[in-house]
């Protein structure tokens, strides 16, 4: 899944805050902050259902799965038109986003959409 992709160094950058993310076992992950795009993108209102409501939903339920969505706000690609807003400047290059990024205003609610439609009744 390509999540992130190196572009030239001729583009031109308009929102870029580079934030790198280190774990204890020494491996990283270059993420944006992408606060100041966040204020000018119109709020997505899609309901993300509540524990309880979900918990008592279950017992109507037909069938009951379980699905691992690793790393699932990458699951959710992102439109054309908006990659370049999502580029990031780091020392090894200008990088932007594929797919969602974390902390992105509406990548939840995107996600719970996404959700939905793959398992709808």
């Amino acid at each position: 899944m390509d999540v992130i992709r190196k572009i030239g160094h001729n583009e031109i950058v308009e929102i870029t805050t580079p934030v790198l993310i280190t774990w204890n076992d020494g491996k990283s992950r270059l993420c944006g902050y992408f606060s100041a795009l966040n204020n000018y993108t119109k709020a997505d209102r899609y309901p993300i259902p509540r524990i309880p409501h979900a918990l008592d939903n279950l017992e109507k339920a037909k069938y009951i799965t379980k699905m691992d969505c690793m790393k699932g706000f990458y699951q959710n690609g992102v439109k054309p038109n908006s990659i370049k807003l999502l580029r990031i400047i780091f020392h090894m290059g200008i990088y932007e986003s594929t797919r969602m990024p974390f902390g992105m205003k509406n990548a939840p609610a995107h996600f719970q959409r996404m959700m939905d439609t793959i398992f709808q009744e």
